[in-house]
């Protein structure tokens, strides 16, 4: 898909928006941020969160006017693999082998018009792949 020039900006400023207001429901749900756009040098995690003893590796997916279920679903098999693998960096960073680990997704959908996006959470989206 290919973009006008300069809407680049836009869509950093959607997804800048939509972690923020990712972040700001995860707290609202009593989860405790660690990091933010966490980057090591095979890439970038969204969020890093705690809920309870579980580390939460979240992927943030957003949407201008479009259904939560297309943001979620766009978390494909290859971008699992890559969240394994920037999870498995964070914990041996950080020395967390012991912590138990969840990997969720939460769809951020912006209907025209709305102030506040619709935020879907998936927990447990996927599975670690093991890479």
């Amino acid at each position: 898909m290919r973009f006008l020039p300069g809407f680049n900006w836009w869509r950093k400023w959607l997804g800048s928006t939509s972690e923020k207001e990712a972040a700001s429901y995860l707290e609202n749900k009593g989860y405790g941020i660690l990091a933010r756009n966490w980057h090591c040098p095979a890439g970038e995690i969204d969020l890093v969160a705690r809920d309870g003893d579980c580390l939460v590796f979240v992927e943030v997916r957003s949407r201008n006017a479009a259904p939560v279920e297309d943001a979620a679903a766009s978390v494909n098999e290859t971008k699992q693999a890559k969240l394994s693998r920037l999870a498995k960096w964070f914990v041996q960073k950080h020395r967390l082998q012991a912590v138990l680990c969840r990997f969720d997704v939460l769809a951020v959908a912006w209907d025209n018009g709305k102030k506040k996006p619709r935020i879907e959470h998936i927990q447990g989206a996927f599975e670690s792949t093991g890479n």
